[in-house]
Order: C-alpha cells, then sequence, then structure tokens
C-alpha cells in the first residue's frame, strides 16, 4: 500500500463551544448518533466533538478536498474499547475513497485545554 494522502487539523476549543452554544442543531449536521452517544457521555463533551469535527476535516484535506465535499455525518470516527481511534466512512464518503483507491486509513486524535488535532493517513494502491 501506498499513502495516498494526508490530512491534519487543529480545532480551537473556545472556538468550536460558542459554535455549538450558538448553534445546537449543528450536532445533528456533523456528528453520528454513534458520536453523539460518546461525547455527550462526558459532563462537557466539547473536546470529544471537536476532535472528531478535527478528523473530519483532515479526512476531506487527505482526500484532496475542501468543506463542501462531502456530508460530515458520512465520515464516522469510531473508538475501540482500547481507546483507539478508526474511520468508518457511509455513502458519498465511502464512494469518494474508494474511487481514489483508498483501502486503509490510520487516524489519531489529541487535545489539550484549548486545542484539539486530528491527523489523518489514507492508504491505498490509487485510482484504477
Amino acid at each position: 500500500m501506498s499513502v495516498i494522502g494526508i490530512g491534519a487539523d487543529l480545532v480551537e476549543l473556545d472556538r468550536f463551544r460558542v459554535t455549538l452554544e450558538r448553534t445546537p442543531s449543528i450536532v445533528d449536521r456533523l456528528f453520528t448518533p454513534g458520536e453523539q452517544a460518546y461525547a455527550l457521555r462526558r459532563g462537557d463533551p466539547v473536546e470529544r466533538f471537536a476532535v472528531r469535527f478535527a478528523a473530519k476535516e483532515a479526512v476531506l484535506k487527505a482526500m484532496g478536498l475542501g468543506i463542501g465535499g462531502m456530508a460530515f455525518r458520512d465520515i464516522e470516527v469510531l473508538r475501540a474499547e482500547s481507546g483507539e481511534p478508526s474511520l468508518l466512512l457511509h455513502g458519498q464518503a465511502a464512494e469518494l475513497a474508494a474511487g481514489r483507491g483508498v483501502e486503509r486509513w490510520l487516524l489519531t486524535l489529541t487535545h489539550t485545554d484549548h486545542l484539539a488535532q486530528a491527523i489523518v493517513m489514507a492508504l491505498g494502491e490509487g485510482p484504477s
């Protein structure tokens, strides 16, 4: 497998908190029910939502797309019992990734008190 694309994104937690407070409906537009359930298990879900948003942005960048390139809910961040994050693409996102020859995703997430960061690597043989 070769690297098809790499994406990274940073989200300022305070800015994202304001966005969520001003537009609560954005949660349903951006995050799957599973992502919402995971984030809402904490008293303050902002860092979990923010790092997942960063991951979705990083996926777009790894595929050479900008915002609007696909529905954010078509990119889902999963968490294994071990804590390892992974990506599951649905709908148009899955179709676009397959068309670009993406067979596997690598994902790392981190956050501080102020920032959330995601780095994504798309691996595969490339378009056929």
